[in-house]
């Protein structure tokens, strides 16, 4: 992995934690995020006017993409109403690198270097030990943790089906523009369906909606872009050292307690980002 995608990738995780920092602040949370997958879609029809149209042979890949990160989103927002986010939110993004590095080497013929998935391995480790710092203060709730794994497994999923899609595309940015505007639609028939009223409620929220949304899509732009670039597991991991920043942005700016735990969860992770640096 280059310097440049690397940079890329810590890029990518700052604006994913940031976003993810504007739904915690909403008062419902399935609102605030409705409001960002809309923020997307409008980003993502802004970028269709200048960016090439997609291969055909990627249009498979684009709908097997909106169906996955719907239903990452089902799962993230029902995960988030049984339990803490700074549990459901590490275990969810902290199995996603491992299984696509499992999946990227069994069925892709990725190989790796020992270092590369030593670096993988620590950066799963920091992430999810984070899901521990709550355990103090209350019993772990299995069912949210549940919900959390099979996040982690829609985004393992996705992360692969829209790298492969994207190098089959041609183009990055219009293959994930196209899916943007695909799941705001998507998503926007569902909201009509199964909670009336949701959707003028999440175009009410314009601080969500522009900030929200275009953090959301790029972020998730320059992360596909780096798919294009550099091993999917690699890109993968490295991008969930977002946890990293969420803990920063929750410390510095919304003032919540920073303990011994966060400390060392923090610094395992950064070390793994490190080995991944300089792996090759």
């Amino acid at each position: 992995m280059t310097g440049t995608i690397f940079g890329i990738v810590l890029l990518a995780a700052f604006l994913h934690a940031l976003w993810n920092a504007v739904v915690k602040g909403g008062a419902d949370k399935v609102v605030a995020m409705t409001a960002v997958v809309f923020g997307q879609g409008m980003a993502g029809l802004a970028c269709l006017a200048v960016a090439p149209t997609p291969a055909a042979a990627s249009l498979p890949w684009l709908a097997l993409g909106v169906a996955l990160h719907l239903g990452y989103q089902i799962f993230l927002a029902s995960a988030y109403r049984l339990g803490d986010m700074t549990q459901v939110y590490p275990i969810a993004r902290g199995v996603a690198p491992l299984i696509v590095t499992a999946a990227s080497a069994l069925f892709l013929g990725v190989s790796f270097e020992r270092m590369e998935l030593a670096a993988i391995g620590v950066i799963a480790i920091g992430i999810a030990s984070i899901s521990m710092v709550r355990s103090a203060d209350g019993l772990f709730q299995g069912k949210a943790a549940l919900l959390a794994l099979t996040t982690g497994g829609f985004i393992a999923a996705y992360s692969l089906a829209d790298g492969i899609g994207a190098r089959i595309a041609g183009t990055s940015l219009g293959f994930y523009g196209w899916m943007a505007v695909l799941n705001a639609l998507v998503l926007a028939g569902l909201a009509r369906l199964m909670r009336p009223g949701l959707t003028t409620k999440a175009l009410a929220q314009t601080r969500t909606l522009v900030i929200g949304g275009a953090a959301s899509f790029a972020a998730y732009a320059l992360v596909v872009y780096a798919f294009t670039q550099a091993p999917i597991a690699l890109v993968t991991a490295l991008r969930e050292t977002s946890i990293v920043f969420a803990l920063l942005i929750g410390v510095l700016v919304l003032k919540e307690p920073l303990n011994l735990l966060k400390v060392i969860a923090t610094a395992t992770t950064l070390t793994g980002a490190a080995l991944l640096r300089f792996a090759r």
